[in-house]
């Protein structure tokens, strides 16, 4: 039988169709995987199942020389050497379309959270500090007849944009070929900053978004946008979105994902208009299992001979 590494727990009922078919070995400590036991752990493994937070290199690739795959439970791949694997003829697999519409609607769910402040309202209900109803106490603002940028036309992206109108919004993506391509609303990275009343990231995480929404980028929004991510954390600076709050040059932010999880960057805690989630932008459980099958799958048909479902082709 083939060996197969599982760098976290999966549900049981997807484990099973593996176990009939590979004999696998199961990480089953509390959190991340360290690198350095990945290492060791991957030696005589034929098939790998990562998740993001598992840095797979040529050091883990090369531990076993008969690594045939790396199949990686998240959309994102960019925890994984792709150059490395192709080096090697290592075939690298995602899972996509399955947590799209999870996303989406957590997506909206942050928007509406931190338009709202919902996060707030509960805080000052269960402390005592909410006295009665007011008519001025706790105002959010209305999404009816604002802008949604979107940084990212991919599949998230578009099912976000997707949902826009039953809210009353319009969306528009910053200008990227792929968007053009498919007939989206684009406007320039700039004008989107300047434009949009709500702005939402679905980007990959590449040398070309790592920090791009910087200061200079939060200094063209406008003072009354709200910053939502759904997609890498270090998309954003998050000392510049301290430094954005700290000057009221925007309203509010919510987050699902951050520049180095699970650590937060500690001055945004302090701010009340900020929603924070701790990634679980797919966390159905209908998602979830949906995930570890896609990638089960992958390893099953790779070790098999035959074709992954869902080969990775390019770096991101």
């Amino acid at each position: 039988m083939k060996n197969v590494l599982l760098t976290r727990r999966i549900p049981s009922s997807v484990l099973s169709k593996l176990e009939s078919q590979c004999a696998v070995e199961v990480y089953a400590g509390a959190g991340a995987l360290p690198h350095a036991e990945l290492v060791a752990r991957a030696a005589g493994k034929d098939a790998l199942i990562t998740l993001l937070t598992d840095k797979v290199d040529a050091e883990v690739m090369d531990a076993s020389p008969s690594l045939a795959i790396v199949a990686n439970i998240a959309v994102g791949y960019d925890n994984v050497d792709l150059a490395a694997a192709q080096a090697r003829g290592i075939v690298v697999t995602n899972t996509p379309d399955v947590l799209t519409d999870a996303t989406a609607e957590f997506t909206w769910a942050l928007i509406l959270g931190v338009a709202r402040r919902l996060v707030e309202a509960d805080r000052a209900v269960r402390s005592g500090a909410w006295k009665g109803w007011a008519l001025d106490y706790m105002l959010g603002t209305e999404l009816r007849g604002k802008q949604l940028g979107i940084l990212g036309a991919g599949r998230i992206g578009r099912a976000v944009a997707a949902k826009a109108p039953a809210f009353g919004m319009h969306a528009a993506f910053a200008h990227h070929p792929s968007a053009s391509a498919l007939g989206l609303k684009t406007m320039s990275f700039d004008e989107l900053l300047v434009s949009s009343d709500v702005i939402s990231l679905h980007a990959p995480l590449t040398p070309a978004t790592r920090h791009l929404i910087d200061k200079r980028a939060f200094a063209r929004m406008k003072r009354s946008a709200l910053l939502v991510n759904t997609g890498r954390g270090s998309i954003i600076d998050e000392a510049a979105l301290a430094w954005a709050l700290q000057e009221r040059l925007i309203a509010g932010a919510a987050l699902d994902v951050y520049e180095d999880e699970p650590r937060v960057h500690p001055d945004l805690l302090k701010f009340d208009n900020v929603l924070l989630a701790p990634h679980i932008g797919s966390a159905t459980r209908e998602t979830r299992t949906a995930m570890a099958e896609l990638a089960v799958r992958n390893v099953v048909a790779v070790l098999s001979g035959a074709d992954p479902l869902t080969p990775v082709t390019s770096a991101l």
